[in-house]
């Protein structure tokens, strides 16, 4: 399946497109089914059941019509143990074999890219739309869903406190359908360019929700992921800013994450510069990059999974689990990461500096993966930046991605939001010489121990 198919079928729809926002806004989709709570872990009526769905293309009858999805089952599925249930939708035109096949770039696209960072901690389900769209009339799309989640917790372990959706345009709207109507079923939804497509009926609770549009999409505006975000600003009871975005001509993203929130319902949004696509790639002015290497796969799988989950296969993780706090020394210099000044200013540069032991050199390494200093100060990426030569600063900890950081076996260190490491400038080896990100090299300059 070639990768051009997602954007000329949703350029050739976007009139389409725009005329079912209409239609749908007074969607009369049913009342949400009595499913667990998701406020603690809870395990399905498969679990312990010996399964008899099998990965590949399934069946079943919903609203008076046979309806069809793929389903991908963990490979060595362990019926004892509850797994992430994850949905992706595909766009107007598209088909649930491109969202399992993963296109032209095979397994490491599949399912948005999650599949295969999920490394067998997940089970995926690729619905297939009528007409290869989700206008969802009379919410038959939603009970769609509805007894796609019976079937499935029926026959195999699902954690119900860990459902999620995600889809790309069309099926970026019917995942903030599912967001309106659902939002006690599902734990979060990511919606790829997405518009009010697939109706709203209710739209009033609170759901953990991120959204990632493209400053120039030419097929859904903007202006429509921000308004589909800022239902749930309000919902979620976020504090109402204007998230930066990156300019024109830029080639980068942001991810800003609100402050605010409730407690357990984080928004998210992921601005790019880009056109109509599911995956940007920095640096690159086209819209058909291969998703593999897009930074969307691994910043909508850390948001879905910081909200747990049970591993099932546990494998050895390529992070560490530093000490509480210390010094972090840098392998090419032998220098400490210092604050520049010992300042607790907002903004204050970090850099290298003798070790020294002393306050500005001390980084505690919270569960949430920040790195915080003087016991409120977070190590932050300036502006949410993630250009390489971006400075690393200290801030206010406001639990944004950008305050966010994955202390890695190999000793490099990685900004979470930009997908970047942590790096002396130059390679410098001078006191006072700045730190920064960039790309990830493995060179010594990003290399870093406990001292």
């Amino acid at each position: 399946m070639s990768r051009l198919r997602y954007l000329f079928t949703a350029i050739a729809s976007a009139v389409l497109l725009v005329v079912l926002a209409t239609v749908h806004t007074a969607l009369g989709d049913s009342a949400p089914p009595s499913l667990a709570q998701r406020s603690a872990l809870a395990g399905t009526a498969g679990c312990g059941k010996t399964p008899t769905l099998r990965s590949g293309p399934q069946s079943i009858t919903t609203s008076g019509k046979n309806r069809s999805y793929i389903l991908r089952i963990p490979d060595n599925y362990n019926n004892n143990t509850p797994y992430r249930l994850i949905f992706g939708f595909h766009w107007n035109g598209g088909t649930a074999n491109d969202v399992d096949g993963g296109g032209t770039s095979g397994y490491p696209w599949s399912y948005y890219g999650l599949r295969a960072l999920s490394n067998n901690t997940a089970i995926f389900v690729a619905p297939q739309g009528f007409n290869n769209g989700w206008a969802n009339s009379g919410g038959e799309d939603t009970t769609f869903v509805d007894d796609m989640i019976r079937r499935i917790e029926a026959d195999l372990c699902v954690d119900t406190s860990q459902r999620f959706a995600m889809g790309f345009s069309y099926g970026g709207g019917m995942s903030y359908s599912l967001a309106c109507n659902r939002a006690t079923v599902f734990r979060a939804v990511a919606v790829y360019s997405g518009g009010q497509l697939s109706g709203c009926s209710g739209g009033n609770e609170p759901i953990a929700y991120i959204g990632l549009h493209g400053l120039r999409d030419g097929v859904l505006n903007i202006s429509a992921g921000r308004s589909l975000r800022d239902r749930f600003v309000r919902n979620n009871g976020c504090t109402p800013q204007n998230p930066p975005e990156p300019a024109q001509g830029s080639l980068t993203h942001i991810v800003t994450y609100y402050s605010g929130c409730r407690a357990g319902y984080p928004v998210a949004w992921a601005a790019f510069d880009a056109g109509h696509t599911p995956g940007p790639v920095d640096g690159k002015p086209g819209d058909l990059e291969p998703g593999e290497k897009s930074w969307t796969r691994p910043v909508v799988w850390e948001f879905f999974t910081q909200f747990g989950g049970s591993d099932p296969n546990p494998t050895p993780t390529p992070t560490v689990d530093p000490p509480a706090a210390g010094a972090l020394k840098g392998a090419g210099s032998g220098r400490c990461l210092d604050v520049s000044g010992a300042s607790q200013a907002n903004g204050a540069q970090t850099q290298i500096w003798d070790c020294n032991g002393q306050a500005n050199q001390q980084w505690a390494a919270t569960s949430s993966g920040e790195l915080r200093v003087y016991g409120g100060k977070c190590l932050d990426v300036n502006g949410a930046g993630t250009a390489d030569g971006t400075a690393v600063i200290i801030w206010d900890c406001n639990g944004q991605n950008n305050q966010k950081w994955r202390l890695n076996a190999d000793g490099s260190v990685t900004a979470v939001g930009a997908n970047k490491c942590l790096d002396v400038s130059g390679y410098g080896t001078a006191n006072g010489t700045k730190v920064q990100i960039w790309t990830c090299t493995g060179a010594t300059n990003q290399k870093w121990a406990r001292a």
